[in-house]
C-alpha cells in the first residue's frame, strides 16, 4: 500500500460555490456596478431609450390618464419640445421626470401640490440620495427639465454643479485611497458620481461652454482613477471577508471517542495546512495550523475529525458565519474543515470581484475616439405628442 502525505487543506469548488450562492441569496454580495439607467441614458442610444420609455408608459394608461400625463409634462417642461432632450444628462433627467409624473397620474393625485412635488427619492442610481454625491446629482437633475430650453441658464447651472461634483469626487477619492474609507458603498457612490460628472462636462461641450479637450481630459482622469480604486477595493475585500466553518454534534462526538481531551495552547504542523489566523498574503508559506482553535486527528480511511475549543455545547451545533464586510453577514451550514477558511475567503474575493461587471464600468471611461466624438456631437431633441399641446409650438421654446 502506498502511503500518501497529509492532504492539502483546500476547499472543493463545490464548497466555494455553495457558500457564494448562500451569500448571494441572502443579498450580502455587494454591488458596485453602474446602474443600468446610467449606462442606457448616458450613451449613443439615449434618444431611442427615452422615446421607448415615453411610449411604454403611455401604453399602461387609460385615455384620461394619457391626457393628464401629457398635460402635466407640457406644464413641467414649459412646452412640447426640449432642446437636446434626447441626449446625455438631459435625457437622464427627463427619464426621471417621466417616471415621476407617470406614478402620480396612476395614483390619480391631481392636486396642485402633487403637480409641483420634487423628484426627491431615498436612492438615486443605487446610491443614497442623502450622500453628498447623491444630493448634488439629484438636485441638478431635478432642475434640468425646466431649464434645458434656456441655453444660458442651462450652461451656467451645469457649470456650477460640475464644480461642486468635481470637488466632492476629489475629496471622496482621497478619503477612499488615503484615509481608509474604502467600502462597497463608497465605491458605488464614486462610480455613479464620476459617470454623471463626465456627462455634465460632455453636455457643456455641446453647449459650447468648454472646449472638447476638457471632457477628454476628464474621461482619461476617471479611467485612471477607476483602475486604482478597483485595486484598492480588492485589497479591502481581502481584509474584510471572513468565513468560519460550522461545528456539529457529530464532530464533537467523534472527537470525544478519539480521546482528544485538550488541544489548547498547542501547535501542529503539516504541509500547506491553513490556520484561521493566516494572513491573506498569497506569498506567505502555509506550513502549519494552530490547535488552540481546532485540532484534527487522522483515523481510518483518511477520516478527519475536528474539535472546537471555544466553549461550545455538546448538545447543539454552532452555525458557520460569512462576513463580507460590515453589515453584510450571513450564517450557514456548509460543512468543511476549519483550516479551509482562509482559502475559501480568497476564493470568495475572486467570485465577488468577478460578479461586479467591472469591465462594463471600465468601458464607460474607455470610449474609442470615434464614439466619444459622436457623444459630443449629439443634438437630439425630445418632443411630446402633438395632440397634447394646447398652444402653438413656436411660442413654447427657442431653437
Amino acid at each position: 500500500m502506498i502511503l500518501l502525505g497529509p492532504s492539502l487543506c483546500l476547499p472543493s469548488q463545490a464548497t466555494v460555490q455553495e457558500l457564494f450562492l448562500i451569500a448571494r441569496d441572502a443579498n450580502t454580495i455587494p454591488d458596485i456596478s453602474l446602474d443600468p439607467v446610467l449606462t442606457t441614458f448616458l450613451s449613443l442610444d439615449s434618444a431611442a431609450a427615452l422615446q421607448h420609455q415615453y411610449t411604454f408608459l403611455q401604453r399602461g394608461m387609460s385615455d384620461e390618464q394619457q391626457e393628464e400625463f401629457g398635460l402635466r409634462l407640457n406644464r413641467e417642461l414649459g412646452g412640447g419640445k426640449v432642446n437636446r432632450g434626447g441626449v446625455g444628462v438631459v435625457a437622464l433627467a427627463l427619464s426621471l421626470l417621466l417616471d415621476h409624473i407617470a406614478q402620480q397620474v396612476r395614483r390619480n393625485n391631481s392636486s396642485t401640490e402633487a403637480n409641483r412635488s420634487s423628484l426627491t427619492t431615498k436612492k438615486i442610481f443605487g446610491i443614497s440620495a442623502s450622500s453628498r454625491i447623491g444630493l448634488i446629482t439629484q438636485n441638478y437633475l431635478s432642475l434640468v427639465p425646466g431649464i434645458a430650453n434656456d441655453h444660458d441658464t442651462m450652461a451656467e447651472t451645469t457649470e456650477i454643479y460640475d464644480n461642486w461634483l468635481k470637488l466632492e469626487l476629489l475629496d471622496h477619492f482621497q478619503r477612499m485611497t488615503s484615509k481608509k474609507r474604502m467600502s462597497s458603498v463608497s465605491m458605488q457612490q464614486w462610480l455613479t458620481g464620476a459617470a454623471v460628472h463626465l456627462h455634465m462636462r460632455i453636455h457643456q461641450v455641446r453647449l459650447h461652454s468648454v472646449p472638447p479637450g476638457s471632457a477628454e481630459s476628464l474621461r482619461l482622469s476617471y479611467k485612471t482613477a477607476f483602475n486604482r480604486l478597483v485595486q484598492g477595493y480588492t485589497v479591502y475585500l481581502h481584509r474584510n471577508i471572513q468565513e468560519t466553518a460550522p461545528s456539529t454534534p457529530q464532530n464533537l462526538r467523534k472527537a470525544a471517542k478519539a480521546n482528544i481531551s485538550s488541544v489548547t495552547n498547542k501547535t501542529c504542523s503539516g504541509p500547506l495546512s491553513f490556520s484561521q489566523e493566516d494572513t491573506l498574503n498569497e506569498t506567505t508559506p502555509r506550513t502549519g495550523c494552530r490547535t488552540d482553535e481546532w485540532a484534527s486527528k487522522r483515523g481510518h480511511e483518511d477520516d478527519v475529525v475536528t474539535v472546537w475549543t471555544d466553549n461550545r455545547s455538546d448538545h447543539g451545533a454552532a452555525r458557520g458565519l460569512m462576513v463580507i464586510e460590515g453589515g453584510r453577514n450571513v450564517s450557514h451550514d456548509v460543512q468543511h474543515h476549519p483550516c479551509e477558511s482562509p482559502a475559501i475567503q480568497r476564493a470568495l474575493v475572486t467570485r465577488i470581484v468577478n460578479a461586479q461587471d467591472l469591465e462594463q464600468s471600465r468601458n464607460f471611461f474607455l470610449y474609442p475616439k470615434k464614439v466619444f466624438h459622436r457623444l459630443l456631437g449629439q443634438r437630439d431633441a425630445f418632443e411630446l405628442n402633438a395632440n397634447w399641446i394646447t398652444t402653438t409650438n413656436d411660442s413654447l421654446f427657442t431653437v
